[in-house]
């Protein structure tokens, strides 16, 4: 594990958020091995705006580090959700979903203990039908939880990230009558993208809801579950969208609040 690791007292604070909104983790790991300062700083700066636009929705966003799944607390958050949120990160270890080719020469971050955690997690999730929300790596654990397959590493890499900087402004084509697109309102959305990875084949139990044009997905959704929406890019990255941000997280502290006033 990396020597750097982002500071969890921002994320542990409470104040000015609704005491009555409904509670939802968020799943992330604030170290990853091989962890530089602008891997931290871009972890830092992304989990902090995915906080504060979920309090702004009226949600109590709490954090679960799965870098440190032993932490006893993260069992009763996670009993206790009213839905859940799976940020970005590392890359997931091949070894999850049965890649043994030779690594990518730009891997970076797998840590197999947090990817069977969060891969444990979203399973647990779904089949309590919690509105789960799943970003860029999340929305990769996603689709192998439930039997996909995972690129290792995008050939034709240009539309889907930069080099300095990483990120980029990328269209990417909603389905149309998929949750995402009723969400954001549209059939192609401008997204900020940064991603050497994507999902490859979903299992039955997903959908594709967006695609790059080069083909490669880049949203799903389950078909059975209420709502799970898996989205590639980074509804929280500085640069992005403010409106479309406040409408997909929006949506999951909506999701969660329903499911919290039927218990």
């Amino acid at each position: 594990m990396s020597d750097l690791a982002v500071d969890p007292a921002p994320f542990l604070a409470t104040a000015g958020e609704r005491a009555d909104g409904p509670l939802i983790p968020m799943v992330v790991s604030l170290t990853f091995p091989g962890m530089d300062r602008g891997a931290h700083d871009l972890q830092d700066s992304f989990t902090r705006i995915a906080f504060d636009a979920v309090r702004a929705a009226g949600g109590r966003p709490r954090l679960v580090d799965s870098a440190d799944p032993a932490r006893a607390e993260h069992a009763a958050l996670l009993a206790e959700a009213d839905g859940i949120v799976f940020l970005g990160g590392g890359d997931v270890a091949g070894a999850c979903y049965g890649y043994d080719g030779q690594p990518p020469a730009n891997e970076y971050g797998v840590d197999q203990r947090a990817d069977e955690f969060c891969l444990a997690a979203i399973q647990d999730s779904v089949a309590r039908d919690l509105p789960t929300l799943a970003i860029c790596r999340g929305s990769q654990l996603l689709s192998v939880a439930f039997g996909g397959t995972l690129i290792p590493d995008i050939e034709n890499w240009q539309l889907h990230r930069g080099q300095s900087p990483l990120f980029i402004d990328e269209e990417v084509l909603l389905e149309p009558g998929s949750e995402i697109a009723r969400i954001l309102g549209r059939t192609a959305v401008t997204v900020r993208n940064g991603h050497h990875q994507a999902v490859a084949t979903v299992g039955p139990e997903l959908r594709v809801s967006a695609r790059a044009h080069d083909g490669i997905i880049e949203g799903t959704e389950h078909r059975l579950a209420s709502w799970v929406v898996g989205v590639q890019w980074h509804p929280e990255e500085p640069a992005a969208n403010p409106e479309d941000r406040a409408r997909i997280f929006g949506e999951v502290v909506a999701r969660a609040r329903t499911r919290a006033a039927a218990r």
